[in-house]
């Protein structure tokens, strides 16, 4: 009995490591797809800027809600932390560092690995069920290029833009709070601001949004050609779409940090 649980559950594993490899390459085989269909879909540029603006336009609420209360919590827990260890006059330089660096690029990605990702997922994989992919394959118009290029390059392109309105929006929020509820001079806090920051520290952050759009847009196009079996399966295509983008950029977020800060800027 033992020995058939274990044989079972070994093959349990070993078909989860060969979907996941199987997985694996299929996103490969689009990316490369993706890089081969690049050039002749920049000619689109229409299609782009639509793109642009449904990811980067519809994005600016949603961006600046989370993004100001990113900022206040920071001030309220840098403060609450400092107090007695370090010189309060700090604050606006820990704000600052810790947003341009990680919050913004970070937390932008993950609020649009559930906007973004899921509406690229969603879309697709609805005309993937409605056969719309197929008509566009019979009228001899590669998908790739027309449906996945445009909202891979959009969302590129935008997430750096949408970072820089993040960290804008975050450091704004954080000295509301340090003027308001924790006593702090306007003046003490723009200095530190200006004291402490670094081109490099930005360049990194957004070099990070960077590849999280592409990581995000690229998960989203992957799960919605991959979707079978009408609406529930856009559903799962989703779903899953959101879950890989927010795991993939966490991962990437760090490999990423270990990169930049130790070997090329930490020299």
């Amino acid at each position: 009995m033992q020995d058939d649980l274990a044989l079972r559950g070994a093959q349990y594993v070993g078909r989860r490591i060969e979907d996941s490899l199987a997985e694996v390459g299929r996103i490969a085989l689009l990316v490369a797809d993706m890089v081969r269909w690049l050039v002749p879909a920049l000619a689109s540029l229409r299609l782009i800027v639509q793109q642009m603006s449904a990811i980067g336009v519809g994005s600016l609420g949603l961006i600046a809600v989370v993004s100001v209360f990113t900022g206040a919590v920071s001030a309220v827990q840098a403060a609450y932390q400092f107090t007695a260890v370090v010189p309060l006059k700090f604050l606006g330089a820990v704000i600052l560092r810790s947003v341009i660096i990680e919050l913004g690029p970070v937390l932008s990605a993950l609020v649009l690995s559930g906007r973004v990702g899921a509406s690229i997922a969603a879309e697709l994989g609805t005309m993937k069920v409605t056969e719309q992919i197929d008509a566009l394959k019979a009228m001899a118009i590669n998908p790739v290029r027309y449906l996945v290029v445009p909202r891979v390059v959009a969302a590129v392109i935008m997430l750096p833009i949408l970072t820089i309105y993040a960290d804008a929006i975050a450091i704004f929020g954080g000295w509301v709070v340090a003027v308001t509820s924790l006593g702090f001079n306007t003046h003490v806090y723009v200095q530190g601001l200006q004291e402490f920051f670094l081109v490099r520290d930005l360049a990194a952050g957004l070099f990070k949004s960077v590849i999280f759009g592409g990581i995000i847009s690229t998960m989203g196009c992957h799960y919605g050609f991959s979707t079978e079996g009408g609406a529930e399966g856009v559903g799962i295509a989703t779903t899953r779409a959101v879950v890989a983008s927010c795991v993939l950029v966490l991962i990437s977020d760090y490999v990423l940090a270990h990169l930049l800060f130790r070997f090329v800027f930490g020299k």
